[in-house]
């Protein structure tokens, strides 16, 4: 230990002012000359995201502290007005040479929190670099399994505020209004229908019907829809949203949260419309279709993860957005929506088997149009890989998110 505290102590000298006092002792074998930069001083951060907030003033040496020696020392900390959390940490230095609580000396820790325009603090303890990495790493790990719902349940109202304002901004102005959310999708699943279904003449299994494919066909594009028209939008929605990114108090991870909501309510419009198509040509709807919300759960966790991922990339990389446009085509027809699985090249067959839109699209017919439960060995594949890119998308989010109003 190169550096000792004997007695430490927070005394309140203002509303916003904290004293620490406490006596230190030189425990490094070295003297530390007062006249060589030898002090001790205070760095404050924002505990969320480690910002330094301010450098603050020295407490000198009486001259030189020997080894073994001892100095009783005073800082005073002023704490900004704004209410929040601060973490404030006092340790030896040489000016213009290092911070020691950076070389693994031992410092004071102290968390205040500033509410109604007054200071107060929670504890005064000993740590040092290796101890507050440690408790870093725990705490972020806690909190990613717990900050993603949390920030989503508390701004809930925001996000379906967004999403209704998003909706109708989108057809604002035009002739046929609202009503484009249900003859968008429709129109779409119509070209790709008339494409592959009646000119190139694809089919499914063994129904060989025009009919057959469009079930299959339509299907395979629900899930797309939404995860398409998330993916499509998400490299840009900060830049488009930039003046709430620059707001303190905005939420901006909710954003990504509205691409996907938007996107599922889209979904939700086509399904119903297939709902009704099966109604049409086979009398009935099968009761396997109350598995679909079990599909959807992992399908927004996959695509909330990547529109998180792709929200901060595209902040930096402006040409992510275009880029974008090329791989969602080429992820389309990688992914047997327009086409049966069997007709893929044996050779690749089992590598494009891999494609999480693949498994979805399969395990949505078979609930939809074979009557049949999803397979276990699915519905596992989707969660693991829906929770991981969930969870690693946020992670990535709001590691990037402090630099945001910097770049925009």
């Amino acid at each position: 230990m190169s550096v000792g505290y004997q007695q430490p102590r927070v005394v309140r000298e203002g509303d916003l002012r904290l004293r620490i006092e406490f006596t230190a002792r030189n425990r490094s074998g070295e003297p530390w000359p007062a006249d060589q930069g030898f002090a001790f001083g205070y760095l404050m951060f924002d505990p969320e995201s480690d910002t330094l907030v301010r450098d603050g003033p020295r407490a000198l040496l009486p001259g030189v502290l020997p080894p073994e020696g001892e100095a009783p020392l005073a800082l005073s900390i002023d704490l900004p007005p704004e209410p929040g959390r601060y973490r404030i940490v006092v340790s030896p230095l040489r000016e213009g040479v290092a911070w020691y609580s950076e070389r693994g000396w031992p410092f004071l820790l102290l968390d205040a929190v500033v509410e109604h325009g007054r200071a107060d603090w929670q504890k005064l303890r000993l740590a040092t670099a290796r101890t507050l990495r440690r408790e870093r790493w725990w705490r972020a790990v806690g909190r990613l399994f717990t900050l993603p719902f949390r920030a989503i349940f508390a701004n809930w109202g925001l996000v379906r505020s967004m999403v209704r304002r998003d909706i109708l901004a989108r057809y604002r102005g035009s002739f046929m209004g609202a009503f484009w959310t249900v003859l968008s999708p429709l129109l779409l699943m119509v070209t790709y229908f008339f494409v592959f279904g009646i000119v190139l003449e694809a089919r499914f299994g063994n129904d060989q019907s025009r009919s057959g494919f469009a079930l299959y066909f339509l299907a395979g594009m629900l899930p797309w829809l939404a995860f398409s028209e998330a993916l499509a939008r998400a490299p840009g929605v900060l830049w488009e949203h930039r003046n709430f990114v620059k707001k303190l108090l905005f939420p901006v991870e909710m954003l990504p949260v509205n691409l996907t909501a938007a996107g599922l309510v889209t979904e939700c419009i086509a399904a119903i419309l297939l709902l009704g198509v099966l109604l049409a040509l086979r009398g009935a709807a099968p009761f396997s279709a109350l598995w679909l919300p079990a599909l959807f759960v992992p399908q927004v966790l996959f695509t909330l993860g990547l529109c998180w991922f792709l929200a901060a990339l595209g902040v930096f990389v402006r040409d992510l957005s275009q880029v974008m446009g090329f791989l969602l085509t080429l992820w389309f027809f990688l992914t047997p929506i327009c086409y049966p699985e069997a007709s893929l090249p044996a050779a690749i067959a089992p590598i494009l088997a891999k494609n999480p839109m693949s498994v979805l699209v399969r395990e949505y017919r078979t609930v939809l149009l074979e009557g049949a439960a999803p397979s276990a060995a699915g519905l596992a594949m989707l969660y693991a890989l829906g929770s991981v890119t969930f969870l690693g998308g946020f992670a990535w989010f709001y590691k990037l998110r402090r630099w945001f109003a910097d770049v925009l």
